[in-house]
């Protein structure tokens, strides 16, 4: 299958934090595959703004680094490197001083498309948006994308959301979340709203119940400073799993267009049942084992109060999903890195077969990571003679391969800055978005912080600890094993 490239306009996009790991890992690598498909037209400049002293020929040798090292092509892509770092500039600014603005707006072209990446400490936000204001770089044209998090509670979200709105309109800011830029996330709209087959079974009616799993392998090694300050429920489930929360259980939009997508996710929000204390399964930690680091070693507190897993039931107050529960779980350090949204449907009201043993029922499975796909699970007759034995198989679609190399090849930064550059907010969070996932949130993170309990442990290199099997066990359920 061809991948189809869609040109955008010449633009200007100006990175915030160009020599940081965000930029170098993820944001840079995702421009260089756009720019050697040709997505990224002759004339765009590509201008690192950032607080490090350094000259522009030291600037371009650690892009060049930067792509050695996390484009796995990199080796055979000489001649496209050297062309991709001709778009590069580079300014040194300080993003709440008064330093570099001027040198900034001399790389600015009035007739192109111009964006400010922000890929700092949410901090900076305000006082960047200010500059570009105080120095006359934001037109009424241009776009600006914020990285999460995005604030830590409603409060400062609406003090963010003030700040950015005091310099752009909504219509400009694009706060981003990269699992909406996934593959599959994006399948899931079009396997529920282009397919006859799915929205008719899509609730309570045919459904059980929804899991949605969000585990990861690695710990907070490296960001245990920033982690213990945010911990799991601020750092995932407030802003990937609600997503992807929103994402299934939303009603269809009247248009495949931003504001009609978000209108809906917000409704889903809004439409969420308070948690009762009984219904979510209070943080946890990973605890040290015999060749393993605990996350106190991490977050270098010992007294550490910040959870590193959290698992609960959901409950969306509509006519669509009344009596279907969605059971939420992430966590660090677990058995396998897998994200996946696993749809449960109810068994036959009569079953006339023989039953199978651990039968667990029609299953479909979206795999966000690591390998993007979607498996039906579902029953047949047993080959072979000797009765009418019945078995349960999978049929399983691997985007890899049914599409061919260009459905892995696309990273979800790819994608969801070249819609910046478009001015397409579809997969992006709307302001009020944000501020009502944390109105949703902050009543659990207050009742755990006046509670003051000491989270209580679970092995690295589990699924999570035993609470959160029972969460599904005393609804007669159980959670999808996680696979390595």
């Amino acid at each position: 299958m061809v991948s189809r490239v869609i040109p955008v306009d010449p633009f200007d996009l100006v990175l915030f934090g160009a020599t940081g790991d965000l930029a170098r890992r993820k944001i840079i690598p995702g421009l260089f595959h756009r720019f050697v498909v040709g997505q990224i037209p002759p004339g765009a400049r590509i201008i690192g703004a950032a607080r490090t002293e350094t000259t522009h020929d030291a600037f371009v040798q650690l892009i060049r680094e930067s792509l050695e090292e996390f484009v796995p092509k990199a080796a055979s892509q000489g001649a496209e490197i050297a062309a991709f770092l001709e778009t590069l500039r580079y300014v040194c600014v300080d993003a709440a001083g008064e330093a570099g603005w001027r040198d900034l707006g001399q790389h600015l072209r009035p007739e192109a498309v111009r964006a400010f990446y922000l890929s700092v400490s949410p901090a900076l936000f305000g006082a960047i948006a200010s500059n570009l204001d105080a120095h006359q770089l934001a037109t009424p044209e241009s776009r600006i994308v914020v990285e999460k998090p995005f604030g830590r509670d409603l409060a400062s979200s609406q003090a963010l959301n003030a700040d950015l709105r005091g310099v752009f309109d909504e219509g400009q800011i694009y706060r981003i979340d990269h699992y909406l830029g996934k593959e599959t996330v994006q399948n899931l709209m079009v396997l529920r709203f282009a397919n006859s087959l799915w929205e008719p079974l899509w609730n309570s009616t045919h459904i059980d119940h929804v899991q949605i799993t969000v585990a990861e392998s690695l710990g907070v090694e490296g960001r245990g400073e920033y982690y213990d300050r945010s911990g799991t429920m601020r750092d995932m489930v407030q802003n990937h799993l609600m997503q992807l929360l929103c994402l299934t259980a939303m009603e269809p939009p009247s248009r495949f267009r931003p504001d009609a997508v978000r209108d809906e996710k917000v409704k889903v929000i809004e439409a969420l049942d308070p948690v009762v204390p009984t219904n979510i399964v209070r943080g946890h930690q990973y605890r040290a084992g015999s060749d393993a680091e605990g996350y106190r070693d991490h977050a270098g507190d010992p007294q550490s109060l910040t959870e590193s897993f959290v698992a609960m039931k959901v409950n969306v107050g509509n006519w669509r999903w009344a009596g279907t529960p969605f059971y939420l779980r992430t966590g660090k350090k677990l058995r396998a890195r897998t994200s996946e949204i696993a749809i449960m449907f109810r068994d036959p009201p009569h079953m006339i077969f023989p039953r199978i043993e651990g039968r667990r029922g029609n299953a479909l499975i979206i795999r966000l990571q690591p390998d993007e796909g979607i498996t039906l699970r579902t029953t047949i007759k047993e080959p072979g003679p000797g009765g009418m034995r019945v078995a349960e198989v999978a049929l399983d679609m691997a985007f890899a391969e049914a599409l061919g190399p260009h459905a892995e090849a696309q990273d979800a930064y790819e994608r969801l800055i070249m819609d910046v550059i478009r001015g397409d907010q579809t997969l992006f969070m709307r302001g009020d978005e944000v501020e009502a996932a944390w109105a949703w949130v902050d009543p659990i993170i207050r009742r755990w912080e006046e509670d003051g309990q000491a989270p209580a442990p679970y092995d690295v290199g589990s699924s999570g600890p035993e609470d959160a099997l029972m969460l599904l066990h005393r609804d007669g359920r159980r959670w999808r094993e996680i696979q390595v």
